[in-house]
């Protein structure tokens, strides 16, 4: 491509991690940035953007060309973002993430013999939100077309070079593909061979899903050659998915295969744009999702945190590794119990739950010489001046309303004994990350995710349906505000970031990875804050991980998801020390060399007037600039 920095986000370096060089190069640009999990996808978002897009509009072909590529997520799952709108100077919250169909109730899935809604195949799926997310952050905030954003997408769709990560997944996963019907006859182009998956390199071709995009297309420029504006154009995309016969074949193939779907659900589902939640942390206003995403542990713990010296604690001391472990596990125990879908009933108790008195209470049951296995969800509802309606609910498990120092006994004794590997894949598992800047000051941070490979598709889509549907809870003693219902989100844990200083943007990153996703971002936000790493080094420097807490995702049985308390993994360059420290403290260790998902972040220059981008050095994740 003419005129285009392409900064290969791969070279390494012989040096140590904490060295001056990192592992990748640092990305530049004063124009405009795109950085996202494949460097195909940051191609597409380059290609916009050289067209005259902005950040959103290149946000949107890259969200396309990565549900594309199955890079962990497919075109049937759900988006959600955080927009900066320079015009308004505000933060905007989209969310697009699906909802239980008609039939999902808890005794539909007791009735199966399920403790938790399946983790694959159709009744793991909720409606799809990533279609009708695009479209309504284009309408809004974008410049484009729908066709000029899903051209690369489409491209692809008619053929492209796949890459080994995605190819050897469908491989590895082919007889439980091979259930499905659709997705055999889209992810398998060579049944009956030794190798029936594509190969590396191979130009893998959906034909299925590629005349879906056009049928898209084909409803935007007939509605525009009637007269119609450029959002009632993008709507008239949205409806052909969403109501027209795009919706009939994907409801079609769901049920075909067991799925609950029904045309009237996806009729009634349509994106949501919020209020963003925020907290200030030493001058830098951070911005998350609402309590649908599991955001709000990141500002839960930043507000704990900010009662400690954590800079005189010294990077990843065993002191500094503790402090913040403790305040992970503060927070998790509340997102565990609190967090769900604000748009239903019960109303969770965010307010108390963000308030800077209830972290201090929250802060001071840390013990600073040992790890508290015994941790678990505060009472939240005196710092709103109300009384917690799930009293009864917490006493079942152990809390104790008239101590200060013990709330909550977990049911550790359920005895979650997974093996590590699968543990960790469970822990980690899914999505990708988006991020999108311009010269004009648009921001984009976006975590989309779901129908995730091995995904069933839905008819003769070219859809991967979702399997978010695993996040809710069937035992409202594990979380009132998460039980399964029709028409109700998830609590999940898919979480972009926006940092907002002396009213500009900051920094802008999100993560993939699962429950990890806050611990990783945490850790990166303050490898800036407090130890004023650039953003390149706070994507690589070693992070660690509490699984101290109930996993979001896999695992039929209540003990596959209970937490592992004291159970702490931590980066293979730890010292020796502090190896030894903690394990004093009760900690149950274990090591890796990777301890972070790939982290994308950009940090804004304003003394420069440039754009710094960081993408970690796990992964493919690449980013473009000029």
């Amino acid at each position: 491509m003419k005129n285009l920095a392409l900064f290969l986000l791969l070279s390494f370096s012989l040096r140590p991690l904490f060295a001056q060089q990192t592992q990748k190069p640092m990305l530049y640009g004063n124009s405009w940035m795109a950085i996202t999990g494949k460097p195909m996808a940051a191609t597409a978002g380059s290609m916009i953007f050289q067209q005259g897009g902005n950040a959103v509009d290149a946000a949107c072909a890259m969200l396309a060309a990565t549900c594309t590529m199955w890079d962990t997520l497919s075109w049937g799952g759900e988006t959600q973002a955080l927009i900066y709108n320079p015009n308004t100077k505000k933060v905007i919250a989209i969310n697009a993430m699906g909802v239980a169909p008609t039939g999902a109730t808890v005794a539909f899935f007791k009735a199966k013999g399920y403790s938790f809604p399946p983790e694959y195949g159709p009744l793991a799926a909720t409606t799809p939100g990533t279609p009708g997310g695009l479209i309504y952050m284009l309408s809004k905030y974008g410049s484009m077309s729908l066709e000029q954003v899903l051209a690369p997408a489409m491209h692809m769709a008619a053929g492209y070079a796949i890459e080994a990560q995605a190819a050897n997944s469908m491989e590895r996963d082919k007889e439980l593909i091979k259930t499905w019907p659709y997705s055999k006859k889209v992810l398998l182009p060579h049944l009956g061979e030794k190798r029936e998956a594509p190969e590396a390199g191979e130009v893998f071709i959906q034909k299925d899903l590629l005349a879906t995009l056009t049928k898209m297309v084909e409803a935007e420029q007939a509605a525009l050659k009637k007269g119609s504006s450029r959002q009632e154009a993008l709507m008239a995309a949205y409806d052909r998915f969403y109501k027209g016969d795009i919706a009939k074949e994907f409801v079609s193939g769901s049920k075909e295969q067991g799925g609950l779907i029904t045309m009237d659900d996806l009729a009634k589902w349509k994106p949501v744009e919020e209020e963003a939640l925020s907290t200030d942390y030493k001058g830098i206003k951070v911005y998350k999702l609402k309590q649908w995403t599991q955001g709000p542990v990141l500002l839960q713990a930043l507000n704990i945190l900010e009662n400690f010296d954590l800079k005189a604690m010294g990077y990843n001391s065993s002191k500094y590794i503790h402090t913040v472990y403790q305040a992970m596990n503060l927070s998790f125990a509340d997102r565990d119990f609190y967090y769900g879908d604000p748009n239903q009933n019960p109303a969770e108790p965010m307010k108390g739950l963000l308030s800077k008195d209830y972290a201090k209470q929250r802060a001071s049951l840390i013990q600073l010489d040992k790890n508290d296995a015994n941790t678990g969800p505060g009472d939240p509802y005196p710092y709103e001046g109300k009384k917690n309606p799930y009293l009864n609910l917490l006493k079942s498990r152990g809390f104790n309303p008239d101590t200060t120092k013990r709330n909550f006994a977990p049911k550790h004794d359920l005895g979650n004994n997974t093996p590590k590997e699968i543990y960790e894949d469970r822990l980690w598992r899914g999505t990708t990350s988006i991020e999108a800047a311009d010269k004009a000051g648009w921001v984009v941070s976006v975590t989309p995710s779901g129908g995730w490979l091995p995904a069933c598709i839905a008819g003769n889509t070219g859809v991967g349906m979702s399997q978010r549907m695993q996040s809710f809870v069937l035992d409202s003693t594990l979380n009132p505000f998460n039980v399964v219902a029709p028409g109700k989100r998830p609590r999940v844990t898919l979480s972009p970031s926006l940092f907002i200083k002396d009213g500009k943007p900051f920094v802008s990153a999100a993560v993939q990875g699962g429950d990890t996703q806050d611990q990783n971002l945490l850790q990166f936000f303050l490898n800036i804050a407090e130890f004023g790493m650039n953003v390149q080094k706070a994507t690589e420097a070693a992070n660690f991980n509490t699984n101290q807490l109930w996993l979001s995702l896999g695992g039929n049985k209540t003990s596959d998801r209970a937490p592992k308390p004291g159970q702490i993994l931590l980066n293979t360059n730890t010292k020796e020390e502090v190896r030894n420290e903690l394990k004093k403290m009760g900690y149950t260790l274990s090591f890796s060399e990777r301890t972070s998902g790939p982290i994308n972040a950009i940090y804004f220059d304003w003394k420069h007037n440039s754009l710094q981008g960081g993408s970690s050095n796990h992964g493919e994740d690449y980013g473009v600039a000029w």
